[in-house]
């Protein structure tokens, strides 16, 4: 099952909170994946703010047509002991 992303909010300098439909939530950093054509303008953290939910696809989804696989987030997410 493709996790889907219900929930995401900033947290600091490159890291979000996600909160998945399974219930599993905690931090993700991105900051080490902000890398190529897309994902190149991301680096100014005030872009990278700008990030919604997207309500088909169920992941995180920038202005710029930038987004991340849902898959890809939850592998990546941190999940407080």
């Amino acid at each position: 099952m493709i996790p889907k992303v219900t929930h995401a909010e900033y947290a600091h300098d490159f890291t979000i909170h996600i909160r998945f439909s399974d219930g599993t939530e905690g931090d993700v950093d991105l900051s080490q994946e902000l890398y190529g054509e897309m994902f190149e303008p991301l680096k100014d953290i005030e872009t990278f703010k700008q990030f919604t939910v997207h309500p088909e696809f169920h992941t995180l989804c920038w202005p710029n047509g930038a987004d991340m696989a849902p898959e890809f987030l939850y592998e990546k997410t941190e999940i407080p002991a």
